[in-house]
């Protein structure tokens, strides 16, 4: 086992609960949030927020509740308040339709615009908001890339075949299912084998797909960690122990 992998596989626990962990020897933080920062380079990263997939579910007929956008804010601002973070990224798939910044309510924008002053805020293109965010910045602060590397990471919202040390990515919106009290649970998680890491969705209204899944494990070569969100911590998880 590399030293990487053993890393990962025994992480430090946190005192905000959350794990501390090397990815391709960065030093990373998953955060009980679902966001993961990045300690040396004071970068906040949250994936696949959908803001706006209430309305865009309404506006079809399937009425849910419209608050899945300030939820979320409130959770990324937390995390900006308790972090003061020199750069956010947004891994993809901030909003949930090419519409979704046009159905933002006035507040929530200028929730966005407040949280991303004073720091270096990059919206990460993902395949649902290409076209959202292609006019976006007419009304949003901040920059659009399509990957960024810093460090030792690659940030993408798509993972990518094949060995990719560093990489970072959402998209798949991972979960983990284990037996706890007679009962099965089922968690939003990180993925990650010490070489990449495969990041939670952030938003209120996300749905998640199973970590045994052929495109969640099949991305890692070496049976990986999964690290459920809790409550008040994050729980590292062998492979073994998943439903």
């Amino acid at each position: 086992m590399s030293p990487a992998l053993r890393e990962a596989l025994a992480p430090a626990r946190h005192g905000c609960g959350g794990l501390k962990v090397r990815v391709n020897g960065e030093a990373c933080l998953l955060r009980c949030s679902g966001a993961l920062w990045v300690t040396g380079e004071r970068t906040l990263i949250a994936s696949d927020l959908h803001l706006e997939k209430g309305s865009a579910f309404a506006a079809r007929g399937q009425m849910l509740p419209p608050y899945d956008s300030p939820a979320t804010l409130a959770k990324l601002e937390a995390e900006i308040e308790a972090l003061d973070p020199a750069r956010v990224v947004l891994l993809g798939d901030s909003f949930h339709d090419s519409k979704a910044v046009d159905r933002l309510y006035a507040e929530d924008r200028a929730r966005l615009d407040r949280l991303a002053t004073g720091r270096d805020w990059v919206w990460l293109e993902g395949n649902h908001d290409l076209k959202a965010l292609a006019g976006a910045l007419d009304v949003l602060t901040g920059r659009i890339v399509t990957t960024l590397q810093f460090g030792r990471l690659t940030l993408i919202h798509e993972p990518q075949p094949g060995d990719r040390p560093g990489e970072v990515a959402g998209h798949l919106h991972p979960a983990a299912r284990v037996s706890a009290y007679g009962r099965g649970v089922r968690r939003p998680c990180f993925v990650t084998d010490g070489r990449r890491l495969l990041m939670p969705a952030f938003g209120a209204f996300t749905g998640g797909l199973d970590v045994r899944d052929p495109a969640v494990a099949g991305l890692f070569e070496t049976p990986p960690m999964a690290a459920a969100l809790g409550r008040d911590k994050v729980h590292a998880l062998a492979w073994e122990a998943l439903r």
